[in-house]
Formats: C-alpha cells, sequence, structure tokens
C-alpha cells in the first residue's frame, strides 16, 4: 500500500501566519518564521548566494537541510513568499544537550530587524530542542556581525560564551580564515 502524497504547498501560502511559527517585523512589512520545507531549497541557496562572506553549498545541500534537517532549521519569508532569512543547524548526536548552529543568512530586504535572533530563538522554542542547554557554531575572527549575534543571544539568555580556536586556516586549505568554536550555555530553553 502506497503513502498518499501530501498536497503542493507554495512557498507563498507558507508564509501565512496560520503556517508560521512566528510572525515579526513592522505591521507594514511583516516576516514570518517557519520551519523549511522542499520548495524553499533554491530560495535558500539563492539567499546564501546573496551574503557574501557565507560559505555557500550546493543547492542539494541546502535542500537537504529544508527536508532532512527541517525541525532544527528555520526560514523567514516575506508575504510574497519570498525567503529572507535562514538559519541551519543539528543537535549533535554525541552531545544532545547542544544545538550546533551551521549559517545564518538574513537577505538585504530584512536586515536591521533583529530577524537572525529571532531565527534563532524560534528553533530553540521547538519542542524538539527542550532538552538543549548549549548553542555552539563556528565563527571567523572578523566576522564582526556574527560575533555581535552570539553575545546578545548569550546576554539575552543569561548565559556565559566561550570561544576557542577549532579550525585553523591549514585545516580549512589555505584560503579560509581560522574558524572559532563559540559555545553558549548553559540556558534554559524553556526561557527563551
Amino acid at each position: 500500500m502506497s503513502t498518499p502524497t501530501p498536497p503542493f504547498t507554495p512557498s507563498a501560502d507558507l508564509a501565512r501566519p496560520t503556517v508560521a511559527d512566528a510572525v515579526v517585523g513592522h505591521a507594514d512589512t511583516p516576516l514570518y518564521i517557519r520551519k523549511p520545507n522542499a520548495e524553499d531549497g533554491w530560495g535558500v541557496y539563492e539567499l546564501i548566494k546573496s551574503c557574501p562572506p557565507l560559505d555557500v553549498n550546493s543547492a542539494y545541500a541546502y535542500l537537504l537541510l529544508a527536508t532532512q534537517f527541517r525541525d532544527t532549521c528555520a526560514v523567514a519569508t516575506n508575504e510574497e513568499g519570498e525567503i529572507v532569512g535562514f538559519v541551519s543547524g543539528y543537535v549533535k548526536d554525541n552531545a544532545p544537550d547542544t544545538y550546533f548552529l551551521w549559517q545564518v543568512a538574513v537577505g538585504e530586504k530584512a536586515r536591521g530587524t533583529g530577524l537572525a535572533r529571532r531565527l534563532v530563538e524560534a528553533i530553540m522554542s521547538r519542542p524538539e530542542l527542550a532538552d538543549v542547554h548549549h548553542l555552539e557554531t563556528t565563527i571567523t575572527p572578523d566576522n564582526q556581525a556574527s560575533w555581535g549575534l552570539f553575545k546578545r543571544l548569550a546576554g539575552r539568555w543569561q548565559a556565559p560564551l566561550n570561544s576557542r580556536e577549532y579550525f585553523s586556516t591549514e585545516q580549512l586549505g589555505g584560503e579560509h580564515d581560522p574558524e572559532n568554536l563559540v559555545r553558549i550555555g548553559p540556558f534554559n530553553t524553556h526561557s527563551i
């Protein structure tokens, strides 16, 4: 017996508040935060390409994130369904109390709205992450926007932030700045 295929739902319909986890922004320009799906893979890929200095992975990788890791990723769309923000990450198998945040991207149309923080907090507030008490990510030493975001999160969550070198330039092929491992926690996801 075959499983029925769920009906196709266009991205613009998914942006509606009844589907969104959160609605943020201004009343005249709302942004909708929700779990991604297969229809979002290409839009996420295009968003990442428009957000240097983020490393751009294949469209296939973003499609996998939007489907296989949807419970630990989030997209933000505008009213037209355009993807203007994305966060990807996963709960670590060897440390189930730790969420590893892989990428944060906010498109030009949504910058300055606090969307990056809201995306991260939307994920951290999901029931699937109730047992998570630490957040990890990697940041290059000169990425001031990311350092600012994670320092703000640590302050809001009243949790310590620690960092150390994680991947050296040599480990990254000699053409990439080193990556520092940044860890926030412990924190209580129920208070986010």
